[in-house]
């Protein structure tokens, strides 16, 4: 797994590559908590136009994160995603309850 981020202003943006497995989940999702915890963040948009494969616990760990921003009224926003992560997020349910954009461009533009 590749994970990079970016902060502007409230929001982090999380590009990520490789497989979203078991493997990396726990790595990712401390990754993430600890710039949740340590900014003020209240926009996490997440880049997975390199992600090749996501398993449930990479779901879990975007679907943890949700919850985590919404309970304090922020949104997780998806960018990118190939058409095979796209599938499994459309099957797991996770773009009915997260907006889904084709860049990080049009993504920002949403949330300014």
């Amino acid at each position: 797994m590749h994970l990079d981020m970016e902060y502007q202003q409230d929001t982090l943006l999380a590009r990520l590559g490789g497989e979203l497995d078991l493997g990396v989940a726990d790595q990712l999702r401390k990754a993430l908590d600890n710039q949740l915890t340590e900014k003020k963040i209240k926009y996490l948009i997440l880049n997975l136009s390199r992600v090749t494969f996501i398993d449930s616990s990479g779901l879990g760990v975007i679907l943890g994160r949700y919850k985590r921003l919404v309970h304090s009224g922020g949104k997780v926003i998806l960018v990118g995603a190939q058409p095979q992560v796209k599938r499994i997020l459309e099957l797991s349910g996770l773009l009915q309850i997260m907006e889904d954009y084709p860049d990080e461009n049009q993504a920002l533009s949403k949330i300014v």
